[in-house]
């Protein structure tokens, strides 16, 4: 049985470990115990900031602390962090092209009970249309703490996404795995077809990808932690070596990885493209598992679509 770990809590131990740069500070919106800041509050309370429930504020104040040659990292909840401090974000940090990492934490339908309101599905999509600004999406504890590393070292704005499920360990099995941004990581070899996943589902995507195989069917699979910048190369070898691309995400159809593949293809090597993802809907309260089958994401739910696409 593979370790669970929410990417949450992977991300605030990573900033506890690599927040040791002392131009690193840190800002919450009173959500430190969910966002996981704590771990970087208790070890360097000197250099973290609770702004309290006012996103939009946190943002400015952390531009300012960048403007001066600091690297401000905000958190708080997706739906907050990316959507309440959308126009902060836009004009006051990447405009200026400046210093700040923005954290969307408890992202995607895995909120689960929290429902609709909070089930930020919208967030990659938000991110990667303002300019300058990379996306980042991590799937499990140890690709979260190489983004985190990379996040840190880059020089510029970024988002990155967390979730508050437990995600099974898959990137430390798969050899020679090496995180860069703006490359793709292929998890698994394959010549019929291939699937391009990113974050929580990476795991179903694998457990789909074996059935198939069993069924005599070759897949690749791309394990896109990167959004933006997207890593053409790979998809444009995949749609030339073969015969269609699935995408997988658990976010919109609309905006988010599926969007970004295919804008990609249609330019460049036009295949056949079935995007999975949540189809222009909002989400639900209930059970993450259960949610995850009702809008297709479950392993077997990927199985089925995929069969049917093929």
């Amino acid at each position: 049985m593979k370790e669970l770990i929410p990417t949450r809590i992977a991300y605030g131990k990573a900033l506890e470990e690599f927040g040791s740069n002392e131009r690193v500070v840190v800002f919450d919106a009173d959500l430190a115990s969910c966002t996981e800041n704590q771990y970087f509050e208790k070890k360097y309370p000197e250099r973290f900031y609770n702004i309290g429930i006012a996103e939009a504020n946190m943002v400015n104040i952390a531009a300012g602390f960048a403007s001066t040659g600091k690297i401000a990292v905000c958190a708080s909840f997706a739906m907050f962090s990316a959507g309440k401090a959308f126009e902060q974000i836009r004009n006051s940090v990447a405009y200026p092209n400046l210093n700040v990492k923005i954290v969307g934490s408890h992202a995607g339908l895995t909120v689960g009970e929290d429902g609709a309101t909070h089930q930020c599905i919208e967030d990659i999509s938000i991110m990667r249309t303002i300019p300058g600004m990379t996306v980042l999406s991590p799937c499990d504890a140890n690709e979260t703490r190489e983004a985190v590393k990379a996040m840190l070292e880059y020089d510029g704005p970024c988002y990155i996404r967390t979730s508050r499920l437990a995600a099974p360990q898959t990137t430390q099995d798969i050899p020679n795995y090496h995180f860069e941004i703006g490359k793709a990581v292929e998890l698994v070899p394959g010549d019929d077809i291939t699937i391009c996943v990113t974050g929580y589902p990476v795991y179903n995507v694998l457990q789909a990808a074996k059935k198939l195989k069993e069924k005599g069917i070759s897949v690749r699979v791309l394990d896109f932690h990167t959004i933006k910048p997207i890593d053409k190369e790979a998809i444009i070898k995949a749609a030339k070596e073969t015969k269609a691309i699935i995408t997988v995400e658990e976010h919109s159809v609309i905006g988010g990885l599926g969007s970004a593949v295919t804008e990609v293809t249609s330019e460049a090597a036009p295949t056949r493209v079935l995007r999975i993802g949540v189809q222009d809907v909002f989400g639900h309260s209930g059970k993450p598992e259960e949610l995850l089958d009702k809008y297709g994401l479950s392993e077997s739910k990927i199985l089925d679509q995929i069969m049917n696409f093929l």
